[in-house]
């Protein structure tokens, strides 16, 4: 297969250099916005910013420039940007006739102009707008992007209406290392994927604060419980969340040292501001930018979310993290549904 990797951050990266040792020996190209940043890479055999120390595959190809001239042919394309860069991916990307399959998760903050029906959509409402030609869908599930680049094994979802998108995710990257497996319901994976971050922030400030591991525990699933209400509520299946891209990713950001939405809540917890939290971590950790639309979101569909609303509260600095806690814990009983 001929793969574009449209995106050289940590997950984009990881995600190529997995393609790139497949057993099929795809021809897999990663490029990347920044010029200087591909010349660096060339030269290191690296991502040193990203993954230092990770070697890439000889077989991997670095490109940077107009990608269009990258497509014809293509089998397979992966956007690998934040997901507040998905909409001028996608406007980009119009008219390509290969499956596309983004990899970022949460729920676009704003729409650009303004417009009020635009606002806090999931991925693929997002390319419903911008380009509803395409045969497109999400590559999703608990992953870290060091783990993926080492090979070590992992689980991945390929989420799409499109059998299409289903099948080359799977041709693309099912392999001794890593088992994708195929679900129609896109719209649970991607909220699965956008929740998640949000309640590892939650978690992240349990244990920054020493809370233990019940609390911990209590938090995850509530969260899980959270995602489930808001998901049922856009029209996903109740049983996607259960699976990879619902408990189990939401189990590896929440717990995962190497979770950023989770270092986030514990620097908080610590003391630090959300800038200086954000800035220590040296990539992108996507819940803070789509906490608030999250929210949003739900109280728009009626839907109650209290640990995220309380990890919005803490990001926008209107309650400390043990006030944020406190007004988990006093809430009224209820019961447990």
């Amino acid at each position: 297969m001929k793969i574009i990797v449209l995106g050289a951050g940590a997950w984009g990266s990881a995600v190529a250099m997995s393609a790139a040792q497949h057993p099929a020996r795809h021809a897999v190209t990663l490029w990347a916005r920044d010029a200087a940043q591909a010349q660096q890479m060339r030269s290191q055999g690296q991502n040193a910013r990203y993954l230092p120390g990770i070697a890439f595959p000889s077989s991997l190809t670095l490109a940077d420039g107009d990608f269009a001239a990258l497509l014809p042919g293509a089998d397979l394309v992966i956007v690998a940007t934040p997901m507040a860069a998905l909409r001028s991916m996608l406007t980009s990307l119009r008219g390509c006739t290969a499956p596309v399959a983004w990899l970022c998760k949460g729920f676009e903050a704003a729409a650009p102009g303004g417009d009020p029906q635009a606002f806090g959509l999931l991925a693929h409402e997002v390319q419903a707008l911008i380009a509803p030609e395409l045969i497109a869908g999400v590559f999703s599930g608990p992953s870290f992007a060091q783990e993926v680049a080492l090979g070590q094994p992992t689980a991945l979802v390929a989420a799409s209406s499109h059998a299409a998108v289903r099948d080359a995710l799977v041709a693309a990257f099912h392999s001794k290392s890593v088992r994708v497996y195929a679900n129609e319901d896109i719209v649970g994976v991607e909220v699965g994927g956008a929740v998640k971050n949000v309640l590892a922030i939650a978690t992240g400030l349990c244990d920054g604060l020493a809370l233990g591991l019940n609390a911990r525990a209590a938090l995850i699933t509530r969260g899980l419980a959270e995602m489930t209400r808001l998901g049922l509520a856009l029209g996903a299946r109740p049983d996607t969340f259960m699976g990879l891209s619902g408990l189990g990713d939401l189990v590896l950001t929440a717990t995962g040292d190497l979770s950023r939405n989770r270092r986030v809540g514990m620097l908080m917890a610590q003391g630090h501001s959300l800038a200086q939290a954000v800035e220590s971590l040296g990539h992108v950790a996507e819940g803070v930018y789509s906490a608030r639309t999250v929210v949003q979101r739900a109280q728009a569909l009626g839907v109650d979310m209290p640990i995220s609303e309380a990890a919005v509260a803490l990001l926008d600095g209107r309650v400390q993290p043990a006030e944020a806690v406190a007004q988990l814990m006093g809430r009224g009983p209820r019961d447990e549904i």
